[in-house]
């Protein structure tokens, strides 16, 4: 004899969290977790195994929590939810600490949506220096022009500085048309629209105008003083040794910095002198300084994106094992 469902009260902002649009949630949940999700309203019925309910009733805490917090709840919430409830990973609403003083965006509050996020905001809070490793989709960049444009905000720091170096696939920026804006935009264009997205289209047009947010390739910080700044260098596994020596002494009084990469992602004609892993390798452990490694746990993106990067992953795997 089946079990009756089992009843969860919740708020009615959570109850419309965790059903999503047209119960898009609620599907993802009930094919993932092999249960069913019912919102008659006041909260949530679970209807399943002893072990596929805790599961689903993790689920639910953690999106709950997120909503009741005035955070938006996205597909991507709940997938990364469904994953930490299948491997035992975090305690419910545990993926939304540790991410204070970030900004409001046009979605709502910027939020860590996983463990391994809510590690990596924490360490730019605490560090001057933090190394954000990892691959695509779990966040780094845009986490870290949060918290950048978080202190910006509160005049904790007087500009936001973003570098990249200007390597994709063996294009170079001479071979562009226009000035020097022009022909660095195409390189940063996640950055600006991260930077759009979290302080609107206005207020990013006006601090960029005013110098107070500013684009610069990694070959024009040489023999600059970074003060009272927060720093990104992005896509850092494309800077040489020296020239990741050379950015990381670019730091002035009251300034820090956040250094993303993949260094599986390298397009450097010479891999082997990459500067990202290098200088994590000599710099983990040196006071001031944090290192978060992002795994495909943290691919908050598409469901794609993580399928394509375990496949990669795999596949490096079985080359490594290959005499």
């Amino acid at each position: 004899m089946s079990k009756p469902p089992e009843f969860i009260p919740l708020s009615d902002e959570a109850s419309r969290a965790v059903a999503g649009t047209s119960s898009r949630h609620a599907a993802l949940i009930e094919d993932a977790l092999d249960v069913l999700v019912e919102t008659p309203g006041g909260g949530v019925a679970l209807s399943g195994d002893t072990k596929a309910r805790a599961n689903a009733k993790q689920v639910i805490a953690a999106l709950a929590a997120r909503a009741d917090a005035g955070h938006e709840v996205t597909e991507a919430d709940v997938r990364v939810a469904i994953g930490q409830a299948r491997t035992g990973g975090g305690k419910a609403g545990s993926s939304v600490s540790g991410g204070g003083g970030l900004p409001v965006g046009k979605r709502g509050q910027v939020a860590p949506k996983t463990p391994g996020q809510a590690r990596y905001l924490q360490a730019l809070a605490k560090c001057e220096l933090v190394f954000g490793l990892g691959p695509a989709g779990t966040g780094k960049t845009f986490l870290a022009v949060a918290h950048g444009a978080g202190l910006l905000l509160r005049g904790e720091v007087d500009r936001l500085i973003v570098s990249r170096p200007a390597v994709e696939a063996g294009e170079r920026l001479g071979f562009l048309p226009g000035d020097l804006s022009e022909k660095v935009d195409p390189y940063m264009a996640p950055v600006w629209e991260a930077l759009t997205d979290i302080l609107g289209a206005d207020q990013f047009r006006r601090r960029r105008d005013k110098g107070e947010i500013e684009v610069a390739p990694i070959a024009f910080l040489r023999g600059r003083t970074l003060s009272h700044a927060f720093v990104i260098v992005d896509e850092a596994q494309n800077t040489t040794r020296l020239q990741m020596k050379m950015v990381l002494t670019r730091l002035g009084e009251g300034s820090r910095m956040a250094v993303t990469g993949d260094p599986s992602q390298i397009d450097l004609v010479n891999g082997a002198d990459s500067g990202l892993a290098h200088a994590v390798g000599l710099l983990e452990g040196v006071q001031g300084v944090g290192v978060n490694r992002f795994t495909v746990e943290d691919v908050v993106r598409h469901p794609m994106v993580e399928r394509i990067v375990r496949a990669y992953d795999a596949d490096a795997a079985q080359r490594a094992r290959k005499p």
